[in-house]
């Protein structure tokens, strides 16, 4: 069984026991987290679209840790000008497993 699940702006299609990556979530670690969002359900085959959530479907899902992707650099410049710009990013993310997926 797989869902996709909306997470916080992002489709992410997930199963049970698995680890994933997604933008951060505002909850403490080893907190217990639903999403009740889910667009898309596979159940051995039954698949099951939301119009445009799946009613009554909820993924749980438990707080592992929160961290910081990789450094994206991001360099602007103006040809003949003399301005030249460069920044640094980092992303927020939260790891979650998935404990189970009910419809």
């Amino acid at each position: 069984m797989y869902a996709i699940v909306d997470i916080a702006g992002k489709q992410i299609k997930v199963s049970q026991d698995q680890e994933v990556i997604t933008p951060k979530i505002d909850a403490e670690k080893g907190t217990a987290v639903e999403f009740d969002q889910v667009l898309l359900l596979d159940d051995e085959g039954k698949v099951t679209v939301g119009a445009p959530f799946v009613k009554k479907a909820k993924v749980s899902a438990k707080v592992l840790d929160h961290g910081k992707g990789d450094k994206v650099i991001v360099f602007k410049k103006k040809r003949r000008k003399g301005y030249k710009v460069k920044n640094g990013h980092r992303q927020d993310f939260t790891r979650v497993v998935i404990e189970s997926i009910s419809k």
